[in-house]
């Protein structure tokens, strides 16, 4: 038996920490298949809310190497990133301890994670890992895991459930709707742009896991 482990992680020197910093109302996502093979050194982020200024700032970024635009479908773009030497992951540190990051996605001050760990020792490992690093460590809720299945669970980020979850209760799904994306964006306390991409791949995520053969 496992565990699936949901914390947040804070540092200076996180992968995009300077870029999540200056561009507050701007929602990454890291593409978790992108960190399957550790030793390319490339990773994949996808980002909600981009504007003109965005690739400016992450020119200025100290944890990013390089970059690539991958794919620009408007309010959404993928890119492709190669992170400076200095740039501290989470990543590596829990593939090492026979885990897998299954999101990342950013907040305010760095990222909320979830994570597959094989036990409460590999999550105290990470914990320690961090605390010797300085890196901010927030464990929001654990859970067990049973072993894997061919049970359909829907994997959404807390931040989507809550995105989810408050546009139903607000009446966004309603027709008409009795409320709109800026009127959650307040509510939620982030930009309208975010608060759609929450929504749209929330609501992908759930059609794709329960509804889809």
């Amino acid at each position: 038996m496992s565990l699936i482990a949901i914390l947040d992680v804070a540092h200076p020197d996180l992968a995009l920490t300077p870029t999540i910093r200056d561009c507050p109302n701007v929602s990454i996502e890291v593409v978790p298949h992108s960190t399957t093979d550790p030793e390319t050194g490339l990773f994949f982020y996808l980002v909600e809310g981009a504007n003109d200024t965005f690739e400016d700032v992450l020119d200025r970024d100290h944890t990013v190497a390089d970059w690539m635009l991958v794919d620009d479908l408007g309010s959404t773009r993928i890119y492709r990133l190669q992170h400076t030497e200095e740039t501290v992951l989470i990543s590596p540190m829990t593939t090492e301890l026979g885990g897998l990051l299954l999101q990342a996605e950013s907040t305010d001050r760095g990222w909320t994670n979830r994570l597959h760990l094989p036990d409460r020792e590999a999550l105290a490992a990470l914990w320690e890992c961090c605390e010797e690093s300085n890196i901010s460590f927030e464990l929001h809720r654990m859970f067990r895991h049973e072993a894997w299945t061919s049970e359909t669970v829907p994997e959404l980020t807390d931040e989507q459930r809550v995105a989810l979850v408050t546009a139903h209760e607000e009446g966004y799904f309603e027709e008409p709707r009795d409320t709109s994306l800026e009127e959650l964006a307040d509510h939620l306390d982030i930009s309208p742009t975010a608060v759609g991409g929450r929504i749209r791949r929330g609501t992908g995520q759930l059609v794709e896991t329960l509804l889809e053969d």
